[in-house]
């Protein structure tokens, strides 16, 4: 059963199949295998995966950030991290880190942060004669901190299949998504040593204090969601509301740069988005019900059992595992479709889900970096108008930070844990 579930999903992927109908031609294929072909089971299984409360949460940050870059402050955010480290040789870069690292409290998506931040910043970082495909390196690794810091619509969906308390999953993000973002400043830093490239005036405590104010509508929408969600005031799915109304009225009152006329359009947009994930989830519900009626993750334990049971070179091969899966799938089916089977087995060596959200988020987010499927690259490519050698080759030193990031949230897991375990719930 695991070898046709694994080549019926990836034969029909490799033809052109889209994922979610993959993923019900593949249960299909399963159901025959076991002589019991039952269209009901089938739909059942699909509507049951998308009747989730907790996924309501996804449409509604994907509406905050669409509102949010057209209203204008994605700006703001730059501007104010712009006035904190742009006196630094090459500061613009440690911009856009830390405006990604901001941004990231609001969207919860790898594609939004980085279009937004890099909207603004790559044409700067031109004008100013940055390299362009390292300049565009950075932003893309940068915008995949995304997911990571809360909120983030992969742990909604993670928490969601592995029924795990998606406040634990945002708050065990906030220490590996700082981390990472230290790193890629450490990187940056050691590119620009060897580099003539210019910096601003440090700007006075007037000037900081001004950039703050204009910007504080849109820096605390990140404490208004996860101060709600962790107070307990709050579900995931109502911060997401709160996180929409705040900034279609920061956007429209404050700032006054969201038109009426656009609301349509960002509808629209989250509208599609949000329909592309409900059908894999309901697609990849209905494989995960045959997976788990084949027992292929107890199969799959066994195998890695024969193979070692030192829970350090397990998460090693697991980590590989999700490195490559990362390359060839997105995050949401990658999750939809590993964490039903994956879960069971980390369950069973005695590791926390929580902090096994949170790795395999950080996983499949450097996946977003890499060909052929990296939606952050083809993000990148389209701004910088770079082809896809130049900016892979640009974007090494930084996959590489994050593998090591990633490696030390591994074998540290104090380092996910520490914030949940604070939290009761």
């Amino acid at each position: 059963m695991l070898g046709i579930f694994l080549a019926g999903l990836f034969s029909l992927v490799l033809i052109g199949v889209p994922i979610a109908f993959s993923l019900m031609g593949t249960a299909i294929l399963m159901m025959t295998a076991n002589g019991n072909v039952s269209t009901q089971i089938l739909a059942q299984s699909f509507v049951k995966g998308i009747d989730s409360y907790p996924l309501l949460a996804i449409p509604f940050f994907m509406i905050a950030g669409e509102i949010m870059n057209e209203g204008g402050l994605s700006f703001q955010i730059v501007r104010f991290a712009r006035s904190l480290v742009g006196h630094i040789k090459g500061g613009i870069g440690y911009v856009g880190v830390v405006a990604s690292m901001i941004f990231a409290g609001v969207s919860g998506s790898a594609v939004a942060d980085t279009t937004a931040v890099g909207s603004v910043l790559l044409p700067i970082m031109k004008e100013n004669e940055y390299e362009v495909p390292k300049s565009t390196a950075l932003v893309c690794s940068a915008g995949c901190i995304g997911p990571i810091i809360p909120p983030s619509i992969p742990m909604i969906l993670y928490g969601v299949v592995a029924e795990v308390s998606i406040v634990k999953l945002f708050l065990g993000g906030i220490i590996p998504g700082i981390i990472i973002g230290i790193g890629l400043m450490i990187g940056w830093y050691f590119h620009t040593k060897k580099r003539n490239y210019p910096s601003t005036n440090r700007a006075t405590l007037r000037q900081i204090a001004a950039a703050t104010r204009e910007a504080f509508w849109a820096i605390i929408l990140p404490v208004i969601i996860l101060g709600g969600i962790v107070s307990g005031i709050a579900t995931p799915t109502e911060a997401g509301v709160v996180a929409v109304v705040y900034a279609f009225f920061v956007s429209k009152f404050v700032y006054k740069n969201l038109k009426l006329s656009k609301i349509p359009e960002i509808l629209v947009a989250a509208i599609k988005s949000t329909s592309v994930v409900m059908v894999v989830v309901g697609g990849a519900t209905a494989a995960a019900y045959l997976i788990t009626t084949a027992h292929i993750p107890e199969l799959l334990s066994d195998a890695l059992l024969s193979i070692t049971d030192n829970i350090l070179i397990l998460m090693l091969l697991i980590n590989i595992l999700l490195l490559l899966v990362g390359c060839v799938m997105d995050m949401g089916p990658a999750i939809l479709i590993l964490a039903p089977i994956l879960v069971p087995i980390i369950k069973g060596f005695g590791l926390d889900p929580v902090y096994f959200g949170v790795i395999m988020t950080v996983n499949l987010c450097i996946g977003l970096l890499t060909p052929p499927v990296g939606n952050v690259l083809y993000v990148g490519i389209s701004m910088s108008k770079e082809n896809m050698l130049s900016l892979t080759k640009a974007l090494l030193p930084y996959i590489a930070i994050e593998v090591a990031c990633l490696l030390l949230i591994t074998y540290i897991p104090g380092l996910v844990m520490y914030i949940p375990s604070m939290v009761g719930r």
